[in-house]
């Protein structure tokens, strides 16, 4: 933490502020000390690999990861299941039915669902959720916050950063996020300003191919139940068939049943203008509380419209805000 007082400074000695640390006693860090420890963050884990050219090739090196063993064997797995479930609804519930109404249609929207889900988790992945800069914590930056006398800024001792309100600091990503909600193994990432709206989607898109996909199993169990299963009931054998709609239906019951209540879970935290950590801490609100209306475009962007639920629209983060912070950095 540090407090900003006027000195009787120069203008060519500085510009006019004297910022004093407030470590614990006995402790202190020396401007080399903080370059070194700036210097080994930059090289931390939140760009992709660079060990091969693919990266490189796609275009996608630059682009915020976080190179986590747990949180990319879960994305993994998130992909492993969502795509399995795609592939043993086509293969045992649509496939055998043949190019008709019901399947085509059917077929068209679970599809697409399912397309949507992955480039929202691709997207709440892969986007920066809104890290401050690494070692801004310095004299210069600071002097040009335009900061009153006496007011305290916060400096993150992890990533001697500025920590601007509602800035928490994550160990796995070790950043200090804006609006850090929490950080979610599943997508390999912290959920934060600039990628919520795309975690809510997941979240949504996943929980609603899971519920179409236990409509289908139970309609297709139900025509199929008093037959033999066979011609358009089964496209393999009716062992097989019966573990694949086994497995899919419980892969449908936990997955709809865990991203429903992210879902709400997210939507209430929007609406009440507090992130998942502020209500897990119980934070005394030290910011003008939104209204709901605002709080949903500051997190969508813009007016409610259709690309609220578009993964591909990034949004303006900025909108339904007047001002982001006491000060920005």
């Amino acid at each position: 933490m540090f407090k900003v007082e006027h000195t009787d400074m120069t203008p060519s000695q500085g510009h006019g502020l004297r910022l004093e640390p407030l470590h614990k006693k006995g402790q202190s860090k020396t401007e080399d000390d903080l370059e070194k420890q700036v210097s080994r963050l930059s090289e931390s884990n939140n760009k992709c690999c660079r060990c091969c050219g693919l990266t490189r090739s796609l275009g996608i090196h630059q682009a915020w990861f976080i190179q986590d063993p747990c949180g990319i064997i879960c994305a993994v797995l998130t992909y492993a299941l969502l795509f399995y479930g795609v592939i043993v609804t086509d293969a045992v519930l649509l496939y055998p039915i043949g190019w008709d109404v019901y399947s085509t249609i059917n077929g068209f929207i679970f599809n697409s669902l399912g397309f949507l889900a992955f480039i929202s988790h691709i997207k709440a992945m892969m986007n920066d959720p809104g890290a401050i800069p690494l070692g801004n914590a310095t004299r210069d930056q600071l002097g040009n916050l335009g900061l009153k006398v006496g007011q305290v800024v916060y400096r993150c001792p992890k990533c001697v950063c500025i920590k601007p309100e509602r800035t928490h600091h994550c160990s796995v990503c070790k950043r200090c996020i804006r609006k850090m909600d929490h950080h979610c193994p599943w997508v390999n990432n912290c959920v934060g300003e600039f990628n919520q709206k795309y975690f809510v989607l997941f979240t949504l898109y996943i929980a609603l191919v899971s519920i179409h996909s236990l409509i289908m199993l139970l309609v297709h169990f139900v025509s199929c139940v008093g037959t033999e299963w066979g011609g358009s009931c089964a496209h393999f054998s009716l062992p097989v068939t019966v573990i694949f709609m086994m497995t899919l239906t419980m892969e449908g019951l936990l997955f709809s049943l865990f991203t429903l209540i992210m879902f709400c879970t997210q939507v209430h935290a929007i609406c009440t203008d507090e992130t998942g950590i502020e209500q897990l801490k119980r934070e005394q609100p030290t910011w003008s509380k939104k209204t709901r209306c605002l709080s949903m475009k500051s997190v969508f962007g813009s007016k409610m419209n259709l690309s609220w639920l578009n993964p591909f629209v990034k949004p303006d983060v900025g909108s339904g805000k007047d001002l982001r912070y006491m000060y920005s950095v």
